[in-house]
């Protein structure tokens, strides 16, 4: 019979829980997983990463802005602009995996109702 877990070991596997979906859901937009393929070949400016996606000033900002407080990006001042670049190298290793789990499930997570094509319209 295995014994429960202790109420704080339940506590720090919630919040370790809780610290992953929040990192998950920082890398859940396109857009920003986008921004983190242009920032593995290097550093950026706004101003790179707007004319390579084609977006807005304002909302390539806003989606740096919430890799930077994730603590996936970094900036550093160059100039009146700033350079901005991956401050986790191991993003990459992760990235990588998600791109063999998505060849491995096939269609399954475009199909899927609640996160596929279908279900996020």
């Amino acid at each position: 019979m295995m014994t429960p877990p202790a109420v704080g070991t339940v506590l720090v596997e919630a919040a370790a829980l809780n610290a992953a979906a929040s990192m998950f859901r920082s890398l859940g937009d396109p857009t920003r997983l986008a921004i983190i393929q242009h920032l593995a070949v290097g550093e950026h400016r706004v101003v790179d990463l707007t004319a390579h996606l084609g977006l807005a000033q304002s909302t390539v900002s806003a989606h740096l802005a919430c890799l930077k407080d994730c603590g996936l990006v970094t900036s550093r001042p160059h100039g009146r602009a700033s350079m901005f670049s991956l401050s986790q190298p191991e993003l990459m290793n992760l990235l990588a995996s998600a791109e063999r789990l998505l060849a491995a499930t096939g269609d399954a997570v475009v199909l899927c109702p609640v996160y596929g094509r279908e279900g996020s319209t």
